[in-house]
């Protein structure tokens, strides 16, 4: 057998060439082969290229659609503000530099009043630069009716302390409520998923996938 196919073929040097590939290559990666694609689909390789462009540190969660990973543009991306008394999209419009037809697009919302029917609103990221050293939750936010990564701002001085330690109890609600958007459960769920997970997300949201593949292994699901 030829050298260099047989490298190909190796899983390995599969991984350290497909790992350096962006997102559309990747795609076509998974397609030549069951092997390509087993490799190509891995959750760490697909998550390091859909972060590499943007200078993520970190994505965390998996998707409901295997095809959220295909398209990483920057309208995948979306800050979460937290709607307050006084609030509105003209408002938040100036604030985030972007435009109030934009928030009503990301948000599905067919006119100005659907801001009192909400408690948070996806904003589009005007300024990709926002992106570098952040940390991105992959959500399905029912209200807009998409997966989109998504950017808290809040307490950026105790992000790492939030996530790591879950010192204040805004980092905790803030996690807790990701978690319950990437996992769709209820706050019980989320808490105890992220109670057996020493308050990491990244290992609560495994050990969710964990049990959910048991449930479907047992045929319980």
């Amino acid at each position: 057998m030829n050298s260099s196919f047989s490298a190909l073929t190796c899983r390995d040097t599969l991984r350290i060439i497909l790992q350096k590939l962006p997102v559309p290559d990747l795609a076509r990666a998974s397609c030549v082969c069951r092997l390509w694609y087993s490799v190509a689909s891995d959750h760490e390789i697909v998550a390091g290229a859909f972060k590499a462009p943007w200078k993520l540190k970190d994505v965390i969660g998996k998707p409901v659609s295997g095809s959220f990973w295909r398209d990483n543009g920057i309208g995948k991306f979306a800050i979460s503000h937290r709607l307050v008394r006084g609030d509105t999209l003209a408002r938040l419009a100036i604030r985030y530099s972007v435009q109030v037809m934009d928030i009503k697009r990301v948000n599905n919302m067919m006119s100005d009043h659907g801001i009192y029917s909400r408690e948070r609103l996806l904003i589009p990221i005007s300024n990709p630069d926002i992106l570098i050293n952040g940390t991105c939750y992959i959500e399905l936010d029912t209200d807009a009716r998409r997966e989109v990564a998504v950017l808290y701002l809040e307490g950026d001085a105790n992000r790492n302390s939030s996530l790591n330690r879950m010192t204040t109890e805004q980092g905790k609600r803030r996690i807790l409520d990701s978690l319950k958007r990437s996992m769709q459960v209820d706050d019980g769920t989320a808490q105890y998923y992220l109670s057996i997970s020493n308050g990491d997300p990244r290992a609560a949201l495994s050990e969710f996938s964990e049990d959910l593949r048991w449930e479907r292994k047992v045929g319980l699901t």
